[in-house]
């Protein structure tokens, strides 16, 4: 008897391992921004409820373009009761959280000097959120700083109970066509879990610039193209006109007559950024796609042939989001501002993709 009741216990375990791989996993989206990351786990297979934002202006892109309800809120006045409420009685929960990094960003880091910055604040609320709900799974992704700082040691030990995977993620590996490094991090409730490789997903090849935009209309510095307004690049003034027209693909500052050269690069200091005013190299990835990304002196964003930068689109391609997302609402002008800061901030959608895929493989795997 004792026999068989063993096989009848075995046999309820598997049934509920069956049930669980079978079920949709329900997300909340934390720090969500215009929507890639959201974009890519409903590519994945997860299903978004909500996207939480403390910015206005992320709303109408991430509703337009996903089936999920877009909420301008600050996370630090947020509560587990409140998350609680938007997963209702969604049996698998994810809780995505990709903290905004302006603390450990090149262009925000000052010499020296410790940053006082409020932002650091929000990874603890990421980890007080998760205390608070209880998902079964939890994702963060951010810049890989993040892994030498007291913080993210904190976040790990605020998950106990999940079993965690983390790792330096080169998306250039997973089909993203930028130079790109993100930290990745995926918990679990429910057993061991891992990061899927490239391998998984057919990637052997690195993709690259031309794959990726050389489809597109030509236009001209400070030109749009009529059919699609987010293809759109930053004007030029007339010396920076004559710099990119004197630029090689994949060339720096150096390929310049003397008298083209900006003061930084006469300095010492400017001999060790050779990127700044170059083009991209059409068999190449890009570079890291940054906030900065439509102005040519911001770094390696002049177009590897036109004698421009990067259009919007162009970035936004750059950053795996399709070709047809919207981030202009009907009769809206283009700010490059907002919209670089948008994009370039955005996490890339294909690791929304790598990250859904993981977790779904995961509850098929569980035993």
């Amino acid at each position: 008897m004792k026999k068989k009741s063993g096989n009848i216990n075995v046999l309820a375990e598997k049934r509920e391992k069956i049930e669980i791989a079978n079920e949709t996993i329900h997300c909340i989206d934390l720090f969500c921004g215009v929507g890639g990351l959201t974009h890519g786990l409903v590519n994945g297979g997860v299903q978004v409820l909500a996207g939480i934002d403390i910015d206005p202006q992320c709303r109408f892109a991430y509703e337009a373009n996903n089936n999920s309800m877009f909420i301008e809120k600050d996370v630090n006045q947020l509560i587990g009761h409140d998350l609680e409420n938007i997963f209702g009685d969604s049996k698998l929960r994810l809780l995505a959280g990709c903290a905004p990094c302006q603390p450990f960003s090149t262009y925000s880091r000052k010499s020296n000097r410790v940053r006082n910055d409020t932002k650091w604040e929000l990874v603890s609320a990421f980890s007080r959120l998760v205390k608070e709900a209880k998902p079964d799974f939890v994702t963060m992704e951010n810049v890989p700083q993040l892994l030498d700082h007291q913080v993210f040691k904190d976040f790990l030990e605020d998950l106990q109970g999940y079993e965690i995977t983390f790792r330096i993620i080169e998306c250039v590996n997973y089909g993203v066509p930028q130079t790109r490094k993100r930290l990745v991090l995926i918990a679990s409730r429910l057993g061991s879990i891992d990061i899927l490789p490239p391998s998984f997903f057919g990637y052997h090849n690195k993709v690259t610039v031309r794959q990726s935009i050389a489809h597109l209309p030509a236009i001209d510095a400070g030109g749009s193209a009529a059919k699609d307004p987010l293809h759109t690049a930053s004007s030029l003034t007339n010396i920076n006109l004559r710099r990119i027209q004197a630029s090689k693909a994949g060339g720096t500052w150096r390929d310049w007559d003397e008298s083209l050269l900006a003061q930084c690069h006469r300095k010492k200091s400017g001999q060790t950024y050779p990127s700044v005013y170059g083009r991209m190299s059409w068999n190449e990835p890009s570079p890291t796609i940054t906030t900065q990304c439509f102005g040519y002196g911001n770094g390696r964003f002049g177009h590897p042939d036109q004698d421009r930068a990067i259009s919007l689109r162009e970035a936004a391609i750059l950053q795996t989001f399709p070709e047809n997302y919207c981030f202009l609402a009907p009769n809206e002008q283009v700010r490059f501002s907002k919209l670089g800061r948008l994009i370039g901030n955005a996490v890339p959608v294909r690791l929304g993709e790598v990250i859904a895929q993981s977790l779904i493989s995961h509850l098929q795997n569980l035993n």
